[in-house]
């Protein structure tokens, strides 16, 4: 092999500093891409169906089986889900500073699929379960042990530990297989989050339909035991793509990094910041190049935090003196906090898809002739409006759009998420208006104190998950893009992690303010608006100032938005992109023929 053959900077490798299994770059035309991602993709198929085969259906069971009242069961189910996307922030530490994305990957889903296990063994043995009980009072019904609540959630918590270490990890390697300093390769990256998003769902489309009509309608063991079987079939299908992988080099410790920084400002409170940038501490530039790192500029935003780079005295001391790299990547994930907490209430709504939109459909007429419908299966309807949305977005939109803004993605990721917030607002707007007309249809036919069912068909929810999936499709998708796309390249999986994050703590606010909102509506013997019969609740209040609450957010977020600078490298390669299609808009005018002349 030549030098010219061997050159890492040859076109024949990729330029972003990935490598191969075995550690060494990675050759462009036998890995990443496409082929390497469908690998990833169809893992995240089968993973969501597992996934959602147990979340989706959950609050269900926890009543049915475990005979648990409303508020308990949901907020169960909000601080198990909270727990699955918060533990991704410790899934990406281990991955940036220890064993890198594939091998966290790979332990997580182990632990994950023995949690997976361990929850069909709880639902399947009788031992682990109370005794069966069809009053509709469930006060009356008997409560399981300590020790069946003990294995029961001990295998949901093990589970939410495997997710941890996948979530983080899984739409990174995928976005990894595209290389950003590859014009050609960096536009298929800015469609991967859109299919990544349409072929996941695929995965909880089954899982919203044929997965909880089994539990529903055959039974809890077969239920679960299909997606555990399919988590393994996916692991066994991301594991023999590893040959075609790239791979980044564990980069240390994201936290320390930051730490670091952090602590040298304030260590330096008191010393001056030079107005060259030149005079700050910085390696060389083939110093980042042997790490397959890259050097970033300074940028004159959170100027304090310029003090970590000032050479003060010859002291070498990390705690005391970071390079400007260092700084700027620290800079970068702070700025991105104000965005993370605007997505807290949006996450809050989409929390009550499987929790009290399926409790409301568990008292309307479930009928379609003789086929009875698992009201967990209206999230099918999510799902399905959301992959529609996707596509006409990635087809339709963007290719018009573009035109007039000659931005490869249409409109910017902020503009996008901000469209998704304010369909929130219309979600809780409707989802108000439709259970207010529950209750009055309720109080007509005398069924508010029995709890019986109330006569109108259950596809009165329609609406609520159909705009639910819509606003999903501007918000979710552009989130997971703009954290990952914003986040510096040594911290992408962190930058992931923040996407996650904001869906665990949305789930731990729905969590507080229905037990707060249960509270302090029963206080000086009032009712209350949400009790174990929905149809003494006012569940439309409780709607209606969520409502409130998504507009008030949507405020903050204008505000937090307007402030925002995109990270400088990302506006580069897009400005370079956008040029790219107006070059190739140019040579396809100046290669067409008018048949007249």
């Amino acid at each position: 092999m030549t030098m010219e053959e061997g050159s890492v900077g040859s076109e024949e490798y990729t330029q972003d500093g990935t490598v191969n299994i075995k550690g060494k770059p990675a050759l462009r035309s036998k890995s990443g891409g496409w082929k390497a991602c469908s690998f990833v993709v169809v893992y995240e198929v089968f993973e969501r169906m597992a996934y959602y085969g147990i979340s989706s259906n959950l609050i269900l069971y926890l009543t049915t089986k475990l005979h648990q009242g409303t508020v308990k069961s949901s907020n169960n189910v909000t601080n198990w889900v909270g727990t699955s996307w918060i533990t991704p922030i410790l899934g990406a530490y281990i991955a940036d500073a220890h064993l890198g994305r594939y091998w966290t990957f790979v332990i997580a889903s182990t632990i994950y699929l023995s949690g997976m296990c361990l929850l069909t063994l709880a639902v399947s043995l009788p031992s682990l379960k109370p005794p069966q009980c069809f009053d509709k009072d469930i006060t009356k019904c008997g409560k399981a042990s300590t020790l069946q609540l003990a294995v029961f959630y001990g295998a949901l918590y093990t589970l939410a530990v495997g997710t941890g270490g996948t979530k983080p990890n899984i739409s990174t390697i995928g976005a990894d297989q595209f290389d950003d300093f590859h014009p050609k390769e960096k536009l298929h990256k800015l469609s991967f989050f859109n299919w990544w998003m349409f072929s996941i769902f695929f995965g909880t489309l089954f899982a919203n339909t044929v997965l909880v009509y089994i539990q529903d309608n055959v039974g809890w063991s077969l239920g679960y035991a299909l997606p555990t079987l399919g988590l393994l079939v996916s692991i066994i299908i991301f594991l023999s793509g590893t040959p075609f992988y790239r791979h980044k080099v564990p980069a240390g410790s994201t936290f320390t990094r930051m730490a670091r920084v952090i602590v040298a400002s304030f260590r330096k409170w008191n010393v001056p910041i030079p107005k060259d940038t030149k005079e700050f501490y910085e390696l060389d530039v083939e110093e980042y190049a042997k790490k397959g790192t890259y050097r970033i500029d300074s940028t004159p935003n959170l100027r304090f935090l310029d003090k970590a780079c000032v050479k003060t005295s010859s002291t070498n001391n990390p705690w005391k003196l970071c390079t400007v790299t260092q700084v700027e990547e620290t800079k970068q994930m702070l700025k991105m906090v104000p965005i993370l907490m605007a997505t807290f209430v949006p996450s809050t709504m989409m929390a009550q898809v499987n929790t009290l939109f399926v409790k409301q459909g568990t008292t309307l007429d479930r009928h379609v002739g003789s086929f009875k419908i698992p009201p967990a299966s209206l999230g099918a309807f999510v799902t399905i409006s959301l992959l529609t949305c996707i596509v006409l977005y990635d087809r339709v939109f963007v290719r018009i759009i573009r035109r007039f803004t000659k931005n490869p993605r249409g409109i910017r990721l902020l503009q996008r998420m901000g469209i998704g917030i304010v369909l929130h607002i219309l979600v809780m707007t409707v989802a108000s208006i439709t259970e207010n007309y529950r209750l009055k249809v309720a109080r007509n036919h005398g069924v508010v104190e029995s709890g019986a069912q109330v006569p109108l068909s259950i596809f009165i929810l329609l609406p609520q998950f159909i705009l639910m999936g819509t606003a999903d499709a501007f918000l979710e998708v552009a989130k997971i893009e703009f954290f990952y796309d914003q986040a510096p390249e040594n911290m992408k999986s962190l930058g992931t992690a923040y996407s996650s994050v904001t869906l665990g703590v949305g789930n731990f606010i729905s969590s507080f303010l229905l037990s707060t909102v249960a509270r302090v509506t029963q206080e000086h013997g009032h009712r209350g608006w949400i009790l174990n019969n929905l149809n003494e609740s006012h569940l439309d209040y409780y709607y209606a100032f969520f409502a409130l609450l998504n507009f008030l957010n949507f405020i903050f977020f204008l505000f937090v938005s307007r402030f925002y600078v995109y990270r400088a490298e990302v506006s580069d390669s897009i400005q370079v992109l956008a040029k790219e299609l107006e070059e190739k808009k140019v040579t396809v005018s100046n290669n067409y023929v008018n048949p007249k002349d």
